[in-house]
């Protein structure tokens, strides 16, 4: 018995030192380094905008969608139920929508920011995100660049808020509620709330691309992420 897991154990130490060693070596026995695996890469993330991100500019992109549909902050819930309660239930589907058309309108807007974002990244280990989970890619370039995307995206945010009306709304709804009796006053920054639900929806749209394209071949529509990806397989 004790040879037998002797045995299991070599066997083991050794299929983990020809896996390391495999993976080591994918560029020099493939032909692909690094900086061919990183434009795969960059070919998947720009297709998640080209197909996914996209849909999100159609009309109810994000209210329709129920992966990223904007909700109501915590603290504007008591404001939705309050008007429900009092017959205000139109009043306030109405604001839920325009804060997801505002981000609808914002993406339209700033998409061409997101494609400067991945043109721009630069991977420094391709190999192993591209080895990494079903969304490794698209953290990657959410890590790198929500910062500076925030700062862009806010304003376009704001001034969509104007512009499908949302901030007239809101003002309405927020002075309805702070005029029921014995409520507290609700003023919260909705351009920074939306902001960050809309950009939290372009990556998660992003990453359901780059997850097809890692589990789906017929999804490689490109000899590049053919070739890339085969490697992941």
């Amino acid at each position: 018995m004790k040879k037998i897991i002797a045995l299991m154990m070599i066997l083991a130490a050794t299929s983990c030192a020809e896996l390391n060693s495999v993976i080591g070596s994918l560029p020099s026995e493939t032909g692909l380094d690094n900086t061919t695996i990183a434009s795969g890469l960059k070919q998947a993330l720009q297709l998640g905008i080209d197909k996914e991100v996209t849909k999100l500019t159609q009309e109810n992109g994000f209210y329709n969608n129920g992966l990223v549909k904007i909700l109501l902050p915590p603290e504007l819930q008591k404001v939705d139920k309050t008007l429900r309660d009092i017959g205000l239930g139109n009043l306030a589907d109405e604001g839920l929508k325009l804060l997801n058309r505002a981000a609808e309108d914002a993406v339209s807007e700033a998409t061409p920011i997101f494609v400067d974002a991945v043109k721009g990244i630069t991977f420094a280990d391709a190999k192993n995100i591209l080895l990494g989970d079903d969304r490794s890619a698209t953290t990657y370039l959410e890590n790198r660049t929500t910062s500076s995307l925030y700062a862009k995206f806010n304003p376009v945010i704001k001034n969509s808020f104007q512009k499908v009306g949302a901030d007239a709304i809101w003002q309405q709804l927020i002075t309805r509620y702070n005029q029921i009796p014995f409520v507290n006053n609700v003023n919260p920054d909705l351009t920074d709330y939306v902001t960050n639900e809309a950009l939290d929806g372009v990556f998660t749209m992003i990453a359901v691309e780059e997850k097809d394209i890692r589990n789906n071949i017929a999804a490689r529509t490109t000899s590049l992420l053919q070739r890339v990806f085969a490697l992941q397989d």
